[in-house]
């Protein structure tokens, strides 16, 4: 299946709060792709945009979305806050900016309260990468083709290539 970015429906939403984010993410793509899967990005800040991001979370939800990656720097309320919207997976991405580059947006992410769970990945655009491994390995679980597409992948990175 030949995966393409803003189909209506995907198996992954990727949300920033902020287009200046999208650096960090834009990794993920090639990979997303690459294991077949279906991938939106959507901006909504967690703090202006509220209303917005429901509405975004509800509309992915009811077309099929399986798990959310929310890229957020500083705070990072967002990964929380999708987490507290949704019953999917949600990964975070820690996005390296401001004085602390990167490693107040990681604490933060990494310190949810119970029953809000956000798996997080490494800061920055490596992390976005991972964010995308860990997706497809998830949804793997249950599609042969996608666990197909991770394993070859594997294999590629034991032979050395990225």
């Amino acid at each position: 299946m030949a995966a393409k970015k803003g189909k209506k429906t995907s198996n992954v939403v990727i949300l920033l709060g902020s287009k200046s984010d999208l650096p960090v993410i834009e990794g993920m793509y090639p990979l997303l792709e690459r294991f077949g899967l279906t991938y939106n990005v959507e901006v909504a800040s967690a703090h202006r945009q509220p209303a917005k991001l429901k509405r975004i979370i509800s509309a992915s939800e009811k077309g099929g979305t399986e798990i959310f990656v929310a890229a957020a720097g500083m705070a990072a309320h967002l990964p929380g806050v999708v987490a507290s919207m949704t019953g999917k997976p949600v990964i975070g991405v820690p996005v390296a900016s401001g004085p602390l580059a990167g490693v107040d947006a990681l604490l933060s992410i990494v310190q949810m309260p119970p029953g809000v769970p956000v798996a997080t990945v490494a800061v920055g655009s490596a992390g976005a990468r991972n964010a995308a491994c860990l997706a497809a390995r998830m949804l793997a679980l249950k599609d042969d083709k996608v666990a197909e597409q991770v394993e070859l992948y594997r294999k590629e990175l034991a032979r050395g290539g990225r």
